[in-house]
């Protein structure tokens, strides 16, 4: 078994579809599909495909870290009480634990996910 695992960015694996809970939807009606591609043997590691339509959500991480590249489109994170950042096709971030803002994806969005979550005792 190898333990190297190509990221697919255009998958052909069964996808998972969903939309933003109404909590969380701002504006727009965005659908969000997803391709879980790995993940590690205790769960709290997890590799694959998102994308998004158009629309604006509060974006909470918690105790979660993810780490993006986007493939295609485009968006702007707005910390809560904070700075703008805008993102495009090739661009690569992070989110920390605790982030809480406001993600409006402009223009469709796929990207590779990378998500740890720390497990706080």
């Amino acid at each position: 078994m190898s333990l190297i695992t190509r990221i697919e960015t255009n998958p052909k694996t069964a996808l998972r579809e969903s939309r933003p809970t109404p909590e969380r939807l701002i504006s727009g009606d965005p659908s969000f599909n997803t391709w879980p591609q790995d993940a590690s043997r205790d769960d709290t590691v997890h590799t694959g495909i998102w994308e998004a339509t158009p629309g604006e959500t509060h974006s909470i991480k918690g105790t979660t870290f993810e780490f993006c590249h986007l493939i295609s489109g485009y968006v702007e994170i707005t910390e809560k009480d904070g700075e703008t950042f805008t993102f495009k096709a090739g661009d690569s971030f992070v989110m920390k634990p605790g982030f809480v803002g406001v993600w409006r994806t402009i223009e469709t969005v796929r990207k590779i996910y990378v998500t740890a979550t720390d497990h706080v005792s």
